[in-house]
Formats: structure tokens, C-alpha cells, sequence
């Protein structure tokens, strides 16, 4: 099956030829992209999309931070079809398209865990406000370094806002709002400081929702430039000028030794404390 739209006739080529835009934009490596995929096949996505909140083993946020907002884990809940682009989209021509486009020299690898990502949903009066995303990977530790982000939102009216923000290091304004349509992909370089979500409130019909899929892209190293501490989880961030924007959550003992602790040693330790050897 061809998952790309056909007039994508050389995706390295395109990647080539987006590079410059994609690393110059502000106010960090990004760039969106309408019509990538092919229409017929991303419609059975998003036709054989389930109410995440009718399923079990599903993640639900309801908090200031995040609200209203559904995460499926791995590929438990997907069709065939979702299942056959999902494994498309973490694929070698995928890899090398991304890295091209990014410039981003270690080598790419994707995550099949889908530790994150996978479907996403989230119902009306929802919001993800705007944040950094954790640096490591859980269970293999290696570096998070881009975000592919997927709308699968058709007829979905500039009012119903759920719009995808991306701020500046300073939190003073907005560079970019994407509305999260049908078929249209948002890329983006993941650092400590690059800062996005969607703040405001979904305001959509309620039988509506803005629905999505996320995947996320690692190396093996990374440039010290990009990172603030050595591992974290998300990090929320005020807009300036709005006063408790997000709740901090407190930061605990526990939290730092597991933060600083390698998957593989940390769950050791919670066996033996546990006498499950």
C-alpha cells in the first residue's frame, strides 16, 4: 500500500528541499505539512478511530495541566490498517526522510513501544497546556528528539480551536498556531526548550473531538546544548501574563532517584524491594 499522497514522488528529495525551512524556523526546527498522506487510506484511520474513553488500558488526564485528554498505550486498540501506517511511519524510509529533514546528525530510531504516543484524543473543554516533552525514553533511555504529529480532524471549523501552539524559550508569545485538520502533519525538533501545546480550551461540538496520532523519534546521544538536566519528565510552562497558567507538581526523593537511575537498575531495585526476584 502506498501510505503517502502520490504526488509525493521522492520523499528524500522532499526532505532536501525542506530542510533550510524546517531549521530555520522560529521559534524552533519545525514545519507542517498539508495533504502528506494518501486521503483514501488516512479517512480508514480515522474511520476505524475508537472512543478511547468506552476502552481500558487508556490513559485519562483530567487536571489543569491536562484536561480531558485521552492516551491509548501501544497498538492494543488499532485496526489493521492503523496498525500497517503506524509501522510505516517508524520505518527506514520514514527514518531517513526524517533525518534529512531535520539535519539532526545522530542516527535516528523510532520507537515501536509507541511510549507516549500512539492515538490520541482529547474531548471538548480539553487542553494540553504548553510544556516540554520528557527527555528519555523509559525503558530503553535514550534521547527524545522529534515529534510527528497527525490530525485526523475533518470539517473541523477555525472555532473549534484545539490549535497546536509553539512558543518561545521565554514564554512571551506564540510564533505559531496550526489548526489540527484532516491530513495535516506537524514536525518539530524536541529540546528542553521547545516549548508548544494547546493551551486553550477545546471548544468543539460534544459529539466531537480532536483526534490525533503521535509519534516520536530517539538517538543515542545528543548535543548538550539541547537539554537542561541530565532526564526529566514534562515540564509546564506559564504564558507570561497569565497568572497559575499550570499547576508544578512537587518534586519528591523519589522523583530524583529515579530521574538520575537507568531504567534497568531502577526496576531492579523495585523487585528486590518488592521480593519479587
Amino acid at each position: 500500500m502506498n501510505f503517502l499522497n502520490p504526488r509525493i514522488k521522492d520523499l528524500q528529495q522532499l526532505a532536501k528541499d525542506k530542510q533550510e525551512e524546517y531549521l530555520n524556523a522560529a521559534p524552533f526546527p519545525n514545519i507542517v505539512f498539508d495533504d502528506f498522506f494518501n486521503e483514501e487510506m488516512l479517512s480508514q484511520v480515522l474511520a476505524d478511530f475508537p472512543d478511547l474513553s468506552t476502552k481500558q488500558d487508556v490513559k485519562f488526564y483530567d487536571n489543569k495541566n491536562e484536561k480531558n485528554k485521552l492516551e491509548a498505550k501501544g497498538e492494543k486498540h488499532f485496526s489493521d490498517i492503523t496498525k500497517a501506517f503506524v509501522h510505516y511511519l517508524n520505518s527506514e524510509p520514514m527514518l531517513e526522510f526524517l533525518q534529512e529533514l531535520t539535519g539532526i546528525k545522530e542516527t535516528l530510531l523510532s520507537d515501536p513501544y509507541l511510549l507516549g504516543g500512539g492515538y490520541h484524543e482529547i474531548k471538548p473543554g480539553g487542553l494540553l497546556k504548553v510544556h516540554a516533552d520528557f527527555n528519555k525514553h523509559e525503558l530503553t533511555w535514550i534521547d527524545r528528539r522529534i515529534n510527528l504529529l497527525v490530525y485526523l480532524n475533518k470539517d473541523w471549523d477555525e472555532s473549534y480551536g484545539g490549535h497546536f501552539e509553539l512558543w518561545d524559550k521565554d514564554m512571551t508569545k506564540s510564533y505559531h498556531r496550526v489548526l489540527p485538520v484532516f491530513n495535516r502533519i506537524a514536525i518539530f525538533s524536541t529540546t528542553d526548550f521547545s516549548y508548544h501545546g494547546h493551551p486553550n480550551a477545546l471548544a468543539c461540538p460534544p459529539d466531537r473531538s480532536r483526534k490525533s496520532l503521535a509519534l516520536y523519534y530517539y538517538s543515542n546521544g545528543r548535543p548538550k546544548s539541547e537539554v537542561s538536566r541530565n532526564a526529566h519528565a514534562t515540564l509546564f510552562k506559564d504564558r507570561a501574563g497569565v497568572t497559575g497558567d499550570t499547576i508544578k507538581e512537587p518534586v519528591t526523593l523519589k522523583d530524583v532517584i529515579r530521574e538520575l537511575t537507568p531504567p534497568i537498575i531502577y526496576n531492579s531495585i523495585k523487585k528486590m524491594v518488592k521480593g519479587d526476584r
